[in-house]
């Protein structure tokens, strides 16, 4: 009888060693689907965003569609063949600038441009370029920023370190007021208005086809126009959409 009671006690022991071992490889088991799954969901975040950074991107940011959408019919300044009226502004250097006081000039390259847009950074070796080729021809660049100086970033003192720092050969004007850019219909910067030798609009739009990289412009729009000016010819196109950044108006 003894014996068998310890046999029976064996037994016992034996079944319940066999079934600890079985739960715990079970537990185990859980364990390892367990990381397993967080590890694929980890996985699966991490996967969520594909490419470079944000700030390792080439190219301007995006600024949202950077061409203008509204036709010149609604956008309300000049037309095509309108005579733009001549202006007065503050210069970087502190002189005051018109259409009037440029001498021996043939044609007015006026472009609404700023500090700060990538779109205008990308143009300023183009617009400096520009001039240093057409302003002996007779036809000058003439920079306006419309921006509100509301922004410190775009203020007449920011105005005049950026163009000393990019070492600027052409007039940069302060729209004070932000009453020249309606007139003219500016809505982005850049935003190029060509005239001729009497204040007439010629051309409208951008400067060539290409912001992001200059190598690769296979239309340069302004070139294009002012050669046919100068070849007493109209330019065509006579417009094309702006691209670039939308002019800031003051919350006024």
């Amino acid at each position: 009888m003894k014996r068998i009671s310890m046999l029976i006690a064996i037994i016992g022991l034996s079944t319940s060693v066999l079934v600890s071992c079985k739960n715990e490889a079970s537990d185990k088991k859980d364990l390892t689907s367990e990381n397993q799954h967080k590890d694929r969901k980890g996985a699966h975040r991490d996967g969520d965003h594909k490419g470079p950074p944000p700030g390792d991107r080439k190219g301007p940011p995006k600024v949202g569609s950077p061409e203008q959408t509204k036709p010149l019919e609604e956008i309300g300044g000049y037309k095509i063949g309108d005579v733009a009226t001549d202006f007065n502004l503050k210069n970087v250097d502190g002189s005051m600038v018109s259409l009037a006081s440029i001498e021996s000039a043939k044609g007015y390259i006026v472009t609404f441009t700023c500090n700060e847009c990538p779109f205008s950074k990308l143009y300023e070796d183009r617009l400096i370029a520009l001039h240093n080729t057409y302003a002996s021809q007779g036809y000058s660049v003439i920079a306006i920023n419309p921006n509100s100086p509301e922004n410190e970033k775009e203020g007449y003192e920011a105005m005049q370190q950026r163009a000393k720092e990019k070492g600027f050969p052409f007039a940069y004007l302060v729209d004070e007021g932000q009453k020249i850019y309606p007139q003219y219909g500016a809505v982005r910067t850049p935003h190029v208005f060509l005239l001729d030798k009497e204040f007439k609009v010629q051309y409208i739009g951008t400067i060539d086809d290409n912001a992001k990289s200059p190598e690769d412009v296979k239309v340069k729009y302004l070139e294009n126009a002012i050669n046919a000016l100068q070849n007493g010819k109209k330019p065509e196109p006579n417009f094309t959409k702006a691209n670039g950044c939308p002019v800031k108006a003051s919350r006024a």
